[in-house]
């Protein structure tokens, strides 16, 4: 059977474990020299009947979970791979009931899985500053409830306070030129903050255009340095901010939409789903399938491990 398009195909390509389990270890070691995810020793035992490896270095089992988001999870690679596909194609994302209903698992579980994908799905590890080809696009952005919306508590606290009080602060980079997104919480929307994840992410030179916000009065120190006055326009020739506020409306269409109600403890996780769908998106430039962002996703499941303590806060594994 030819590799899945659809998330049809790939239900049913994934439904046949055997299949499943070959998939994935090819993805992982796509050169057939499986090697030990504790201490990369390529000596090893195969046994079919369980499908785990014995290492000869470590002397320990090990199964293709291991050194993965997948680890110390019962649930199938089947549902697993199924869950990846339809998360990291559905444009404002799935609820932990949609795919627990999809899937057949329990929601908690179907929560955590989602966690930890997202975990997978995060870009973690750029070096690379922006700026090489067109301007970049900065903005800040504002998440949570309205206060006419809050507990009695809430609403007496924050009613006083400007409408950015009390609610958590995304920032973002956009290369208009490159289309690639770069966003993460961050605690707050002072100079230096903002200043800080500006330097560390583009390189000094380049052009760069936002809003006429007093927190980015000095980048012209280090930058090429346009803004545009929301008050009286949006748009003045090519300076304009549209490009990351699009995205603004796209991960706040989620939020609202899809997922309802999300902690600021989680959010970090939600703004990062969101980057892996805009910057791997179809383009005519970069025609990505459906299977390319399944891979894509997949590949970064290595190397990564999200605990059930970890996700709630519980205290260190």
């Amino acid at each position: 059977m030819k590799k899945p398009v659809t998330l049809q195909q790939a239900i049913v390509y994934f439904g046949d474990t055997d299949r499943a389990f070959e998939y994935a270890k090819w993805l992982r070691w796509p050169d057939e020299k499986v090697t030990c995810p504790r201490c990369g020793s390529d000596a090893n035992s195969f046994v079919s009947t369980r499908k785990i490896w014995f290492c000869k270095g470590c002397k320990k089992q090990f199964t293709i979970k291991v050194g993965t988001i997948f680890e110390d999870s019962p649930i199938g690679l089947d549902k697993w791979m199924a869950a990846v596909w339809m998360i990291c194609n559905a444009k404002n994302g799935i609820s932990s009931y949609e795919l627990h209903r999809s899937i057949g698992v329990t929601q908690k579980s179907a929560w955590f899985m989602l966690h930890r994908i997202r975990e997978a799905m995060k870009s973690g590890g750029i070096t690379a500053k922006m700026g090489n080809s067109g301007p970049i696009e900065i903005d800040e952005t504002y998440i949570g409830g309205k206060v006419k919306n809050m507990h009695t508590a809430r609403r007496i606290r924050f009613q006083n306070a400007r409408g950015t009080h009390g609610k958590a602060t995304v920032f973002g980079m956009l290369d208009r030129e490159a289309r690639q997104v770069r966003a993460k919480v961050v605690p707050n929307v002072k100079r230096e903050t903002l200043q800080n994840e500006i330097l560390n992410n583009i390189e000094k030179g380049s052009r760069v255009h936002t809003d006429a916000y007093s927190t980015y009065d000095d980048l012209h120190k280090n930058f090429v340095h346009k803004t545009v006055n929301h008050v009286q326009e949006y748009v003045r020739g090519e300076v304009h901010t549209n490009g990351i506020e699009n995205f603004w409306s796209l991960l706040k269409r989620g939020l609202k939409g899809t997922y309802v109600a999300v902690e600021p403890f989680h959010l970090d996780r939600y703004v990062g789903e969101q980057v892996f769908r805009f910057n791997n998106r179809s383009t005519k430039d970069n025609p990505l399938t459906d299977e390319d962002r399944f891979t894509l996703a997949m590949l970064q499941a290595v190397g990564r491990r999200l605990t059930y303590t970890q996700l709630t806060g519980q205290g260190a594994d």
